[in-house]
């Protein structure tokens, strides 16, 4: 799984800390985390986070605060028909492109919320088909 966000992402992790029910089957790669570019570096970036999205079953994109960069990533997912989780906080802006291509959309209003809407999600049946 490849988690495109560049700065809520801790939700993500707190949502996997309080429900260990996908730690077997999940690995977590949030990309700022684990990897540092350069200013100059911006192909060779743009080269590993496709492949990560490429090694990746879906995408989750949280964009409660807009994050330059995250389009291309969701876009290139989207042609790659990878599943996209996108979720943001309720109020927050809406990105209406990275929902166009999103399979699944979450608006949360807490961290519990938003564990038990992608918990919905990932035992659906047609998430299980799709990933």
């Amino acid at each position: 799984m490849e988690l495109a966000n560049r700065t809520d992402h801790f939700l993500i992790k707190k949502f996997f800390n309080l429900k260990n029910a996908f730690q077997n089957i999940i690995e977590l790669l949030v990309f700022v985390d684990t990897y540092n570019f350069k200013p100059n570096q911006e192909k060779e970036m743009m080269k590993i986070a496709f492949k990560e999205i490429d090694n990746s079953s879906f995408l989750i994109v949280e964009l409660t605060k807009k994050a330059i960069g995250v389009g291309v990533e969701v876009g290139y997912a989207f042609a790659k028909q990878k599943p996209i989780i996108y979720i943001k906080r309720k109020n927050a802006k809406h990105s209406t492109t990275v929902s166009g291509c999103s399979t699944f959309n979450i608006e949360y209003e807490n961290e519990f919320h938003l564990s038990d809407e992608i918990e919905k999600i990932f035992n659906t049946d047609s998430f299980v088909s799709l990933s």
